[in-house]
Formats: C-alpha cells, sequence, structure tokens
C-alpha cells in the first residue's frame, strides 16, 4: 500500500493530497484538461486495512454538477474495475477512469444553465473543489464566497442525553447555522457552560448548503482525538445533512475506549441529526422506515394478546 501511495503522489504531484496519513485518507483533484479543465472532480479514498487484498477503498466523489445519472453511472465504473482486479491495487485505474469519464462528458451531456453555472465555479482556479479544497485553504474559500455575517444570530442549541462507557462520557450538541460566523458564535455560546468548556474533547464538523453556487462551506475539528473530526463530518457527508453543525463532547474516565471511541462519537451525532430531521440519505430513510415497521409489529402482537 505504501508504495501505491508514493507512485501516486509521485505521478500526480499536488493533485495528490495526504488529508490524514493515520487514518489512510486521501484525496486527489481530476481533471478533464491539465491546460483549461472544463471538468472537475475530487475522489476522497479511506484505504481500511484489509486494502488491497479482500476489501476496496471507501470512496467518495465530490463535484457541484455530479448527480443522478452521471453520479451512478461513475460510482458502478469504478465497483466494476474493483471487482474485475479483487487483490490488486486499483487507485490509478480509478483515478484514469474518472477522467476518461470527464474527457468524454462534454459529448454526452446537454450542458443547460444550471450546469454552466457549476463549471465556471469548476474552472476558477480559486474555487476547484470546493469541498476538499478546505481542507487545504478554507480561508480562501471563504472569503471567495463572500459569506456575511452582518445580520447573523446565534442559533439555538440542542443537546441530546448524554451516554457513558467505562467511566467516559459522550454527549452531542446540535445548532443549524447557515455560516461560518455563526459556527463561532455557536462554539462561544458552548463553551460559556464550564462542563462542556472543562471537556476532554469537543469534536466538531459542520456543513453550510450555497444555493447559488451549488457547493458546500464545511469543515470539522478534532480538538486533541485524532481523526474524530473527519469521520464526524464524514457520517454528516453520507447522511446528506446540511446547514447544520455538530459537537459531540467527550469527557475522558480515565480508561482507554480504543476504537469503540470512534463509534460513540457517530452514534451521538447521528442520533440528534436523526432526532432533529437533518438526514436526508435514502439510507437513514430506509433504516427509519424499518423501525418503524418493527415498532408497528410489537405494538400488533401486543394488542393481539
Amino acid at each position: 500500500m505504501i508504495d501505491e501511495i508514493e507512485a501516486l503522489s509521485s505521478i500526480y504531484g499536488d493533485d495528490w493530497c495526504v488529508i490524514d496519513e493515520a487514518a489512510r485518507t486521501f484525496c486527489i483533484t481530476i481533471s478533464d484538461s491539465s491546460d483549461q479543465p472544463k471538468w472537475t472532480l475530487c475522489l476522497q479514498v479511506i484505504l481500511p486495512a484489509e486494502y488491497p487484498s479482500a476489501a476496496p477503498p471507501f470512496y467518495q466523489l465530490n463535484a457541484p454538477w455530479l448527480r443522478g445519472q452521471d453520479r451512478t453511472a461513475l460510482s458502478n465504473s469504478l465497483e466494476e474495475i474493483y471487482l474485475q482486479n479483487i487483490g490488486e491495487n486499483i487507485l490509478y485505474l480509478w483515478v484514469e477512469r474518472i477522467r476518461e469519464f470527464l474527457v468524454e462528458k462534454p459529448h454526452t451531456s446537454d450542458i443547460g444553465p444550471v450546469l454552466e453555472a457549476a463549471t465556471e465555479e469548476v474552472v476558477d482556479e480559486d474555487l476547484v473543489d470546493e469541498e476538499f479544497d478546505l481542507w487545504k485553504d478554507k480561508n480562501v474559500i471563504l472569503s471567495a464566497l463572500s459569506v456575511s455575517s452582518e445580520v447573523d444570530e446565534l442559533p439555538p442549541i440542542k443537546h441530546a442525553d448524554p451516554i457513558s462507557d467505562r467511566r467516559s462520557t459522550f454527549q452531542a450538541h446540535l445548532a443549524p447555522v447557515v455560516s461560518p460566523s455563526q459556527v463561532k458564535m455557536v462554539l462561544n455560546k458552548l463553551y460559556e457552560n464550564k462542563k462542556i468548556a472543562a471537556a476532554t474533547h469537543n469534536i466538531y464538523a459542520y456543513r453550510i448548503y450555497c444555493e447559488n453556487r451549488q457547493t458546500f462551506i464545511q469543515d470539522c475539528e478534532d480538538d486533541g482525538e485524532t481523526a474524530a473530526g473527519k469521520r464526524l463530518l464524514h457520517l454528516m457527508q453520507i447522511l446528506d445533512a446540511r446547514d447544520v453543525m455538530v459537537v459531540v463532547s467527550r469527557w475522558y474516565g480515565g480508561i482507554l475506549l480504543g476504537p469503540d471511541r470512534f463509534k460513540h462519537i457517530n452514534n451521538c451525532a447521528r442520533n440528534i441529526l436523526v432526532e432533529y430531521n437533518y438526514t436526508n440519505s435514502t439510507e437513514e430513510s430506509a433504516k427509519s422506515q424499518g423501525k418503524n415497521k418493527k415498532v408497528m409489529k410489537e405494538n400488533k402482537k401486543k394488542t393481539e394478546h
């Protein structure tokens, strides 16, 4: 795996980005042309310990214009490559397949007003790959998006019930946000609470959808819990949570929890996002429907008895 990463870094240079080496998280910006790119996409991958011998990379495709049939077709293509090359390194094959897809796209797509706007956004040198440039240079992005804080008010903050495991306690907090300045206001308000301020870690992530540019302002903070913020942001991306921030406070109890701490952090976050209806993914909808059916069956059994 190390040889593959070094090779990719050598081949793609500055387009290849290490997000978190310890968590084996990487991303690469891919364009249809190096001179005047019309279509640009960011591929983010997390390499599990079993890769490449027994498991594929976890991946996410990010571009403001990528949706519907385009996203499905490209995802199917990448998964087919994996199935044809099980046990082998496939990241280079994935990158080049995505590049082929981008090169072919202008000949197979009618570019309407919405996609024209997205394309102009992509080729803007300051806004290439808006979502993941936040890892590298979020100040440029926030400045370019001209987010105003003149009328921002402190949004309401919701608090979930805490959960405990081996003397460690976790508690999630949620607030609707529409600008980075509101994110700061929420954090400042939370830190007024002496208990929250004294937490061992206050991990947070937020996602703000910009309708006019069809992209997200998003960022995260580990607060000393390595990779926890990125995991939290990834969860919010999977759930398609928008215009919201989640903070998870952890009070360490003296006993190491290992990987279970990440499970608790994400479970706290997922529960509060579901509770306040900030999940839009089909996966979460299916889970909710399944739970509702289970409750209905249990109630029916109780009625019969």
